[in-house]
């Protein structure tokens, strides 16, 4: 067991909830933070605390308070999200981020995590394996708010001395946790309904295809990423990482191989010119040779377990 003690921020979320239970595996003191409770599991299984972090003094007492040695700052506005509210997204991804990396500082945290995500791409950025390093150019508030925090991310490594790591998420899917208001939510929802109701509505055209990842590739690789030796670690902006790119009617397709009487339809809407400002797969080369990144879950095998661990009467 690791006696380091780590600090969840964004427990609660999509990715908190479940990296916040992977981390609880391997480490004795894992404290979950978020604004709202979390679930049961989360809740019964360690210590959690309700934590604003745009409140500095919050943030600070608990660091404080707890020795945090490590944190993983996972508090976003997704994207769809961000587009009704930009102002709000705007003050959580940026102002958060940095009251989070002047903490970190002024408490000699050792390492911490901060997820960027393709959103910090844009119409101008090439489509097809994306680069690790490229024209970037992002059009909606989480991508603008997430490009900033990759430079300030950086800036703290270079100038404050702080190991701070990152990775470029790309659409994730779990059967645990809904989707936070992102653009890719459509790819978990579409598992839900075809156990419920055998039929979908997608609000993405059939053949937006975008990047995607299963979320216990997704964690694993966040966890590789924080555990691996520090001279590793050369990207302190964000890493890209990848997994399978796939269209709706493609998701589809996999899913009528289980379900062969499933059926979608398609109704594009605000999100489906999110979706086309941003890349259509991603070159992860750089992640897979700094410090050994490697996915594990195609799509047939991500609808399997998906399909698998919903249950008929699961609502998200």
């Amino acid at each position: 067991m690791n006696h380091d003690t780590l600090l969840i921020i964004g427990a609660s979320g999509q990715i908190g909830s479940e990296l916040t239970m992977a981390l609880r595996k391997t480490y004795s003191r894992v404290i979950a933070a978020d604004l709202k409770e979390p679930n049961q599991e989360v809740m019964e299984s360690g210590h959690f605390e309700r934590l604003d972090v745009l409140s500095r003094s919050q943030l600070n007492d608990c660091i404080k308070r707890n020795g945090i040695t490590q944190i993983y700052h996972l508090a976003a506005i997704l994207s769809a999200t961000g587009e009704k509210n930009p102002e709000l997204a705007w003050r959580v991804n940026m102002k958060g981020l940095r009251q989070v990396l002047d903490a970190c500082v002024t408490h000699k945290v050792k390492k911490l995590f901060w997820p960027s995500t393709i959103a910090v791409f844009g119409p101008t950025t090439p489509r097809q394996n994306t680069p690790q390093w490229t024209v970037m150019e992002p059009n909606t508030i989480y991508g603008i708010s997430k490009q900033a925090g990759e430079r300030w991310c950086d800036y703290y490594f270079q100038k404050r001395n702080l190991d701070v790591r990152s990775v470029r998420y790309p659409g994730l899917i779990s059967y645990k946790t809904p989707g936070g208001g992102g653009t890719t939510d459509y790819a978990i929802d579409i598992y839900f309904e075809a156990k419920k109701k055998k039929s979908f509505t997608c609000f993405l055209s059939e053949n937006t295809r975008l990047p995607m990842m299963y979320m216990p590739d997704a964690i694993r690789g966040t966890i590789e990423l924080m555990e691996a030796p520090a001279e590793k670690v050369k990207v302190r902006s964000s890493y890209n990482l990848a997994a399978i790119s796939f269209t709706p009617s493609e998701q589809a397709a996999s899913i009528q191989k289980l379900i062969p009487d499933f059926k979608i339809d398609y109704a594009p809407d605000f999100r489906q010119k999110i979706a086309e400002s941003w890349p259509e797969s991603i070159d992860d080369s750089v992640a897979r040779k700094d410090w050994g990144w490697i996915p594990e879950f195609d799509l047939d095998a991500m609808t399997k377990d998906m399909m698998q661990n919903i249950s008929a009467g699961s609502t998200q």
